[in-house]
């Protein structure tokens, strides 16, 4: 058995080896996804316990955008869990209803990490920025997303060897380097967030070890973020090498 693999791995062109070994890595990747959402909602209910400072998120999200002059943010209640956001659009703070009023470490995290979000929006943050920018663009490509497939399924995209495949291959890159490039810009606007989050809960609502618990939570969110981008990665490599079989054909 291990000879048959070994021979037919030596009879492969080298883009179709690593067309492969990317497929393979999808399988650990998709583990790693799921395993992060659990370690999400594991860290929040772990750390789910009452702050020394007695406020509830939505106060302290509060306090800390007049802190930095954010009057105008309003702060709203969302229906969910873990579904908090900040909305450029409108200048709203959304809070799910299990982190609004809760006292709750993990939940103030939470509330201050979408509050570092509206102080990145109004300081003109660089990723933050261009990652709003973005947006129009990659809800656009993933709305054609799946058209492609389904015309792709039709005609029969799964060749790299056809004209077809080729528009498809290259429609598939250029959909998922958006998606690639927006996962990109969403990693340093995240973890920069967590960061003055973390900044203002240390210095003036948490003691060290709370803040610590706090830092496990936003670092838990983080890795979801991780493990998209990583995803987006592997997408772009899968359909970056097709191309590279179709072309070695054309040689």
């Amino acid at each position: 058995m291990l000879d048959m693999l070994r021979d037919f791995w030596m009879s492969c062109s080298p883009e179709y080896r690593f067309y492969l070994i990317v497929i393979a890595l999808f399988i650990p990747l998709t583990v790693a996804g799921v395993i992060a959402q659990i370690k999400v909602g594991s860290t929040f209910n772990k750390c789910a316990v009452p702050a020394n400072c007695g406020l509830t998120a939505a106060e302290v999200a509060r306090k800390i955008l007049d802190r930095n002059g954010l009057y105008s943010v309003q702060i709203a209640r969302v229906s969910g869990h873990l579904t908090d956001n900040f909305n450029p659009v409108n200048n709203t703070l959304s809070l799910s209803d299990s982190v609004y009023g809760s006292r709750s470490i993990s939940a103030i995290g939470v509330a201050c990490h979408e509050a570092g979000h509206a102080i990145q929006h109004a300081k003109k943050y660089f990723f933050s920025t261009l990652r709003i920018r973005l947006v129009p663009v990659v809800n656009f490509a993933n709305r054609m997303l799946f058209p492609l497939l389904l015309i792709g399924m039709l005609f029969g995209f799964a060749s790299p060897y056809t004209v077809t495949g080729r528009i498809f291959i290259w429609a598939g890159l250029i959909i998922f380097g958006l998606s690639l490039l927006f996962s990109l810009v969403t990693l340093p606007t995240e973890f920069d967030a967590s960061r003055r989050a973390q900044k203002e809960l240390k210095e003036n609502f948490f003691s060290s070890e709370e803040a610590a618990m706090s830092r496990k939570v936003l670092t838990a969110a983080a890795m979801t973020y991780v493990v998209s981008f990583l995803m987006s990665l592997l997408q772009f490599l899968r359909f970056f090498a097709l191309l590279m079989m179709s072309r070695n054909r054309d040689r």
